[in-house]
Order: structure tokens, then sequence, then C-alpha cells
């Protein structure tokens, strides 16, 4: 039953979270439990009620969309405007109790400097790792330096010091003493550059603030006078420094009101810790704590397995989540032969659908990485279904291993180019010198001359120009498996994964996606025209993300705080959700949460799919799948 407050309709335990006052509170909501209905619900009572001044009411989130949607419902509701922080904008307007201006740094700096550190290190060590002399563009070069970019921000995120990074050193391996030995120099010179240019980053903003509460008293004093209340939305997304901050700025009056779901804590590589909201109450043991336990959003059978899913978890609220809505469909749980056959049942749905009235934007497809998706874009290409992109889809035509691909069968079709060829020529190793390769056209003939005193090298050379007439009359499928069974590109892929510490595995699925795109056409050039049409598709995806009737293609992490009517949820597979990477407790927590989230978008209809084969490959249906089915299907 919803109750009328203050002209706002509220249920029994949103209505006694609103009205509670002059005490810390937490407000535990599952999802769809109406958490930012609850916080508009309690800051109407505080002005209205209580007679705060608006300017005397800090509201923070974690996102700038959050904060406008936000603020534009708390308008609606009491007619006035509230700005919502994030916490990097509620930090920066603190700094300027300094009266200095600053300019932020871009991403871009930090990239740089790790660009400039690796090369200075060893330009040599990276053409040798990466074999390729123009490294830089190469995308497992532009991974790399993601990952270290990543590392860093979540060490500033937690802002650790030295002796905790030197104990991480001395621990570590012998063999990732090194790569963090080279993190510190890079984060060492970072600093520099931020300094001689007189920028911050976003990650300075926050130790910034919190060095300035902390060493000025007359500042800090300040805040607390001017905040009589503090509301924090999605708080099961803090991290550390944004916590300390809160803390600081809370008291003495420690009225805080945070609002948020343990069960959706799914950012851990931003350093946020679900374990902050979990131990609030220790924090502030006056803590008055509220569970919103009814879902507004999804039918019953969506919440049931949704519950039987995250109940599995050990380190969480525990929560008995009900609904006020139908039982509606059952959670449709297929298992399919292949991915293709997966792909095309959901198209085929989705466009049975759209025949009968319905509209291609109440179907979302969540998947848990975006290089997961390639094969279920490429198959909405293949069928025309128009779509669109919450998450840049990366192009599996633009992959270094793609461009080989295609190298090779432009050199097959007649290309003599020296590009193509210092492109290839030594994948797999032939051990042909890029000096012998100095015309801008090259001629098998004239590098036998190079090597005709080499018969070794001699017949190496005639081996690739055997293997290039060969490939120059099969279909592009058959020339693929040709390049990796007969010419040794596997055996090429075997060695890059060695010598880059990662699962050959990973360039393997490359490959395959490449045959699997290539399987039905005769010629070259047909699949050509393919990739050509693929990538013209996928851009125009991006630009048209809200703008059409379209498939909603997201990541479950991109898909947090949205819903839909449909969500097919792919791939439901052991390695892909939880993810390979993910092999200790804490991390399949995580995944957990996240699979959780991306079942409880859904409003009508949940659909769970996975394959028994990806690219002929025998794998596991996830464990998830698995927890719902444990007492029969939902």
């Amino acid at each position: 039953m919803k109750l009328d407050v203050l002209g706002y309709e509220l249920d029994k335990e949103q209505t006694k979270a609103a009205l509670k006052s002059n005490c810390n509170t937490i407000i535990i909501a599952g999802a769809g439990a109406g958490k930012s209905t609850t916080m508009v619900g309690k800051i109407k009572y505080l002005v209205f009620y209580k007679h705060i001044p608006l300017e005397n009411i800090l509201c923070i989130t974690f996102t700038n969309n959050a904060a406008q949607s936000l603020e534009e419902k708390i308008k609606k509701e009491i007619k006035q405007y509230i700005k919502v922080y994030t916490f990097h904008k509620l930090s920066l307007e603190i700094l300027k109790e300094q009266h200095i201006n600053y300019s932020i740094a871009s991403d871009d700096l930090l990239e740089y400097t790790i660009e400039e550190i690796l090369v200075s290190i060893s330009p040599t060590y990276f053409r040798k790792i990466f074999l390729d002399q123009n490294y830089m563009d190469n995308e497992e070069f532009k991974h790399y330096k993601k990952v270290i970019a990543r590392f860093i921000r979540l060490f500033i995120a937690n802002y650790y010091d030295y002796a905790y990074f030197l104990d991480i050193l001395n621990k570590a391996k012998k063999k990732d003493q090194a790569f963090l030995r080279i993190i510190i120099k890079i984060y060492e010179m970072y600093l520099v550059e931020k300094q001689a240019s007189g920028l911050i980053d976003f990650d300075d903003m926050l130790l910034y603030c919190h060095e300035l509460l902390t060493t000025r008293r007359d500042i800090l004093a300040k805040w607390q006078q001017k905040y009589q209340y503090i509301l924090i939305d999605e708080f099961q997304d803090i991290n550390k420094i944004q916590y300390d901050i809160i803390k600081l700025l809370a008291k003495p009056q420690d009225n805080l009101f945070i609002v948020g779901d343990d069960d959706q804590s799914i950012y851990g590589f931003r350093g946020s810790k679900p374990e902050i909201m979990l131990n609030f109450d220790k924090d502030y043991p006056d803590t008055d704590k509220v569970i919103l336990d009814t879902n507004y959003r999804s039918t019953g059978n969506i919440v049931s397995a949704a519950g039987k899913v995250i109940a599995h978890n050990k380190v969480r609220f525990a929560k008995n989540i009900n609904t006020v809505n139908d039982p509606g469909d059952k959670v449709d749980i297929i298992e399919f032969n292949t991915q293709a056959e997966e792909y095309e049942k959901i198209i085929d749905n989705i466009r049975k659908e759209s025949a009968s009235g319905g509209n291609y934007s109440d179907n979302a497809v969540l998947f848990r990485t975006n290089s997961t998706a390639a094969g279920f874009v490429r198959k909405l290409v293949e069928y025309s279904v128009p779509f669109v992109t919450r998450d840049g889809v990366p192009n599996v035509f633009e992959h270094w291993i793609a461009r080989d691909v295609i190298t090779y069968m432009n050199i097959a079709m007649g290309s003599r180019k020296r590009s193509d060829f210092l492109q290839i020529i030594n994948r797999p190793k032939r051990y042909i010198g890029r000096d012998y390769l100095a015309d801008a056209e090259i001629s098998f003939d004239n590098l036998e001359k190079y090597y005709e005193d080499k018969n070794w090298m001699i017949e190496r050379v005639d081996r690739l120009k055997y293997d290039i007439l060969a490939m120059a009359s099969m279909s592009p499928y058959a020339m693929i498996n040709y390049l990796r069974k007969g010419v040794g590109y596997d055996g090429y892929l075997d060695e890059y994964a060695q010598s880059h510490n990662m699962q050959v595995r990973e360039l393997y699925d490359v490959m395959d996606e490449l045959m699997e795109s290539a399987r039905n056409f005769k010629t070259f050039n047909e699949w050509f025209a393919y990739i050509d049409e693929y990538g013209t598709k996928l851009r125009e995806s991006y630009a048209a993300m809200d703008k059409q009737n379209a498939v909603i293609l997201t990541t479950m992490h991109s898909s947090k705080g949205l819903e839909y009517p449909v969500v097919y949820i792919i791939d439901a597979n052991e390695e892909i959700t939880p993810h390979k990477k993910a092999v200790f407790v804490p991390e399949i927590e995580e995944e957990r949460r996240m699979f959780y989230v991306a079942m409880t978008r859904a409003k009508r209809r949940l659909n769970i799919y996975y394959a028994r084969k990806r690219y002929n490959k025998e794998i596991e249906v996830s464990r998830f799948v698995k927890e719902i089915m444990e007492d029969g299907l939902s």
C-alpha cells in the first residue's frame, strides 16, 4: 500500500526512511525498490516539514547523468532547484576556498606519460615483445597502457603510500616485480609532469580536498556548518577516500542519510568497496537501518530468480526481496548447441515481436564484456536489425590479427606493397630481414636473389610464394583456415601469447570470430564489402543512442541504473560470466553481483541464453544459471 506523505506517494518502509531525522540512517534498497523515490521523499520532508534551506542539504551521487536525473526529480516535486554533486564536483568546489584556479588534466596526460616512460625504458624491448616496428599503434600495446593506467588510478583511489606499494612489490612474484617498478617510475613521472604543467586530475581533486579539510580546520568548520544533512545515493559505489571526505564533513551533527544496495556493488576496478557500506554501522553505532525490500520494477518470477543467484554471496546484507507485481512469464533459460543458434533465436524473437507491433527498443541485450558482443553484432548486421550501443563495442576487423589476415588476402590478390609485406613477413617467423624489403614494391624474384647463397632462406621464400598462390584460389573461410593450420599462424599466436604472458585462447577467439564472419562469402572482395558495412553500422550505432527505435546493446556494467521491458542475457557460460580472470572469492562475488544487476534490469520478461559450443569447442554453462535452476526454474 502506498502512503501519501506531503503529497508524495511512498510505501511504508520508504515513509519510515524519509521521516527519519537527527540520526544517521542507512537505507538498504533492493533492485527496483525506489531508491531515488525515497531520496526525493527525504528531501521534501526536510524542506517542507523540517524547514531546512536547500543550501544546507548536501546531496551526492556518483555520475553526472545520475546527478542530473536526481536534480530533475527533486525539482519536479519541490519546485525548487537543488544542486546534486558528484564527489569530484564537490571536491573542486571545496578546493576553490584556496582561491586557486585549477586546470583539469585530461586522461591523455596519464596515457602520454605511460607511453613516454615505456619508450624511454626500452624501445628495443617493446619492439621485440610486440613484434612490430610501429608497436605504439599496436592494439596490444594500447591495452598494455590501459592496464597500467587502471592500476595507477586504483592505487590513487585508495591513496596508498609508497610503503604499501613497496610491500606489494616485495610480495610479488619475481617476474611481476619489474612490471611494478615500471609502474612506480610512471607514477613518479606523472606527478612531475602534472606539477610542471600546473594541472590536477580527477583523482587529485579528491586527494587535495581531503588534505585541505584535514589541514585547514577553519575551512572544514565552514563546510561542516553549511551542511546540516548529507544525503548520498548509490552508496555501495563509494571508495575509501570519498568516504573519508564524507566522515570529515558530517561531523559533528553526523546526519548522514545513505541509500544503496550492496548487491549492486560492481565497481571494484574503481576502488569501490561494499565493505564500507556493510560496516557503516560500526563507524556510526547509532545508525538506524531501513530495508526497502519491495521491487516495483520486475515481475515475481524475475525477482525470485535473481534472489536465488545473489543469495549465494556471503558478504552482503541479508534481504528477502518481494514484489507487488504479478508472477509474469517464467524466466526463459535455454541451452543452444552453438552461439550462432543462440543469437539467431534472439533475433527471431525480436523480429516476431516487431512484426506484431512491438518496438525494437523494448529489447535490451546484455553481455559481460564488449569483446564478447562481436558475434551478436555480426548477426544483427546480417539480418538488418537496427541496434544502438551504450558502450564502444570494439570492431573485431580493426584488431591487429584481423589486419594480418586482411593483409595476407591483399597479397594473395596481387598486392606487392612494401607495407603489406612488412606487416606479415615474419608472422609466423621466417627470419626474413626488413633490410631485404627496401623497395616500394616487393618481388619474390628479388627476395630469392638476396638469399641466393642461403638455400634454407630460399626455401622459406619459395614456401611463402607457394602459400600466397594457394590462398589466391580459396574462399575467405578456407583461406583463414589455411593460414592458421597450413602456414602456421596459430603457432605464431602461441609464441605471441607466451611472450606477452597472456592466454592464447583470447587470440584464438579473434581468429575464430574472423572465420565465422567469413563462412558464407565466396570471394575476398565480398568479405571486404561486408567488413565495410559492419564498420559503418557499428559507427552509426554509437551516434544513434536514444535516438531511434532499435535494439539496445550494453554491457552488464553499463546497464546499472537502467530498466527495460525485455532483457536478454547472452553467453551465460563459465569463463564469460563469471569472467575467466575472476579467481578469488571476492572476485567471484562481484561477478555474481554483476549478473544480479543484469537480471534485475528486466521489467516484464527475462531471457538467459547459453551455448554448449563456442567456435566448435565445448563450454560450460555459468554457475549462476545453475544457481537459478537449483530448486527448479522460477
